[in-house]
């Protein structure tokens, strides 16, 4: 179940009530009048289904409350009520299976944006490789990947490429392009001074038989990981089981790649230079192209288009 709350324009207060009130995967309808200060108006609550939250929304924003008033949702983890489980069996379909476009929308527009704290963890994130690299230490390769905070600029371009937002499509690429040269820069920054200080030297990553090799041997292995990895990240966002997303991350390497071409640059390794550059290109299309055919199948495009992200 989700909690809905509504800040609504008196005047279209008893709209919004009929609206929730005649919604069988809607409950626990509470309203208070004239609560809402800023802006002013009434509050309306009640407990939605998950699997009929789009429609509810897509309805409520056809009254028009997302411009004059204001719509929010919240997670319940518990609700006690035979009410609640009479809604959710009245809803259609399943809510593992629902797609609540508007929180998706909300969630991946959130975490693609280009800030300070999301190009730090980028950063952080492909030194760790780098260090994995110089060290042949595939352990910490995997806490690179963890760190990496690059699936939600993609995720968030399969959504908007899907619902055709494209403010979406421009926040995570800029994201993206931005980050992960700002990311390989610093850490052939952080290569070089390495190897000026004496810590490594070009021997560490010559040869064949390195355990971190993978990183830069891109083959159809790599886009098949990259689709499933895709696949399974879209699905967990859209129902909500945010810990499938710790294997998504551990399984394509986008940030390895994106460390290993810093630490081979500075090296002089141009033939590994261009071998994680196509791994990462093959990860970052496949991830996006995976995740946006997940939506298309689940659910198609979606219901409402809402207009475009605030700045910042």
């Amino acid at each position: 179940m989700l909690h809905l709350r509504v800040v609504s324009p008196a005047d279209r207060t008893e709209d919004v009530v009929a609206l929730l009130r005649e919604h069988r995967g809607a409950t626990h309808l509470v309203l208070f009048r004239g609560a809402a200060l800023d802006p002013a108006g009434d509050v309306v609550e009640a407990d939605v289904a998950r699997e009929a939250a789009d429609e509810v929304l897509s309805r409520l924003c056809e009254l028009g409350v997302d411009r004059d008033g204001g719509v929010t949702l919240e997670q319940i983890d518990t609700a006690l009520s035979d009410a609640a489980d009479l809604a959710e069996e009245r809803a259609p379909g399943e809510g593992a299976d629902a797609v609540v476009w508007e929180e998706l929308v909300a969630r991946t527009g959130e975490e693609s944006r280009l800030n300070a704290t999301f190009l730090a963890f980028l950063t952080i994130a492909c030194l760790l490789a780098a260090v994995g690299v110089v060290t042949d230490s595939p352990v910490t390769i995997v806490g690179a990947m963890v760190v990496g905070p690059e699936f939600g600029p993609l995720a968030a371009l399969a959504v908007g490429l899907v619902r055709r937002r494209w403010d979406l499509v421009r926040r995570a690429a800029l994201a993206l392009a931005v980050g992960f040269p700002v990311a390989v820069l610093v850490t052939a920054a952080g290569t070089w001074v390495g190897g000026l200080t004496g810590l490594f030297d070009a021997s560490v990553i010559a040869g064949d038989g390195h355990q971190v090799d993978f990183v830069y041997e891109v083959g159809p292995w790599s886009l098949v990981v990259a689709v499933l990895a895709g696949a399974a990240g879209m699905l967990s966002m859209t129902s909500a089981k945010s810990a499938a997303l710790v294997g998504v991350f551990i399984s394509v390497t986008t940030v390895p790649a994106a460390g290993y071409i810093g630490v081979a640059a500075v090296l002089g390794d141009w033939g590994r230079v261009l071998g994680s550059a196509g791994q990462l290109a093959v990860n970052l299309v496949g991830i996006v192209v995976a995740a946006a055919a997940v939506l298309l199948l689940r659910h198609g495009p979606g219901r409402h288009v809402r207009r475009p992200l605030p700045r910042g």
